[in-house]
């Protein structure tokens, strides 16, 4: 249904869902310090409500398992010391997108722009602790919170598919991604690293998404 008044139309407007596929990295107090290193693969779903031709509204669903070496450091104090980590980890975020520039399927040229995301992301984490024999394991899952910032570049490859890839921080409101910073109330557990920095973690990847519903009208906006 479309509806006009003088200069202004409102139409439905055009949805996308797709697959997001890639790799993570963890940086916090066990492993490489490198901020853009993916080592593990990073796969899940996305779905967008292109609200204008210049910000969508946008949920994700991500899984990966975060790891870290300290053989892979440049530190040499890490390398010393040896600790290793898995952390199974599954993300949803909802938030926004906004396009640099207007980004409209229907028009004559292909449609592409650079982007940014932000919203809110929550996250369940294996729950990890460091042993006295120097391992790190899991006792469980916890949920927590995490701040996503987002850069990246999108091109529409028809009316119906579009491709795009990003790099994407999520600054996790918590310091314990890698065992080192047990629950206070938990004495026996060894903490380790520097306390007073939250961990940070990494997705680098692409995203191709299927676009359905009637062309919009962006007038409005």
């Amino acid at each position: 249904m479309i509806a006009v008044w003088g200069s202004v139309c409102v139409q439905a407007q055009t949805y996308e869902v797709g697959l997001y596929g890639g790799g993570s990295n963890f940086i916090g107090d066990v492993g490489s310090t490198t901020f853009i290193a993916p080592n593990a693969p990073v796969v899940g779903g996305i779905l967008k409500w292109n609200r204008s031709a210049r910000h969508a509204f946008r949920f994700t669903a991500l899984y990966t398992q975060l790891t870290g070496d300290d053989e892979d450091s440049d530190d040499a104090r890490r390398r010393e010391r040896g600790l290793e980590f898995e952390n199974d980890l599954f993300e949803v975020s909802l938030g926004l997108e906004y396009t640099f520039w207007e980004f409209d399927l229907y028009n004559d040229r292909a449609a592409n722009t650079p982007y940014l995301y932000t919203g809110i992301t929550a996250y369940n984490q294996s729950d990890l602790i460091r042993t006295g024999n120097n391992q790190i394991i899991s006792r469980g899952g916890t949920w927590n919170f995490a701040i996503p910032m987002v850069i990246g570049y999108k091109i529409a490859l028809n009316t119906k598919f579009i491709l795009a890839f990003e790099i994407g921080a999520r600054y996790a409101i918590n310091d314990n991604l890698d065992g080192s910073a047990p629950p206070v109330e938990r004495t026996e557990i060894l903490s380790f690293g520097n306390i007073n920095n939250d961990d940070w973690y990494m997705f680098t990847g692409l995203t191709l998404t299927y676009t359905f519903g009637r062309k919009p009208c962006f007038c409005a906006f």
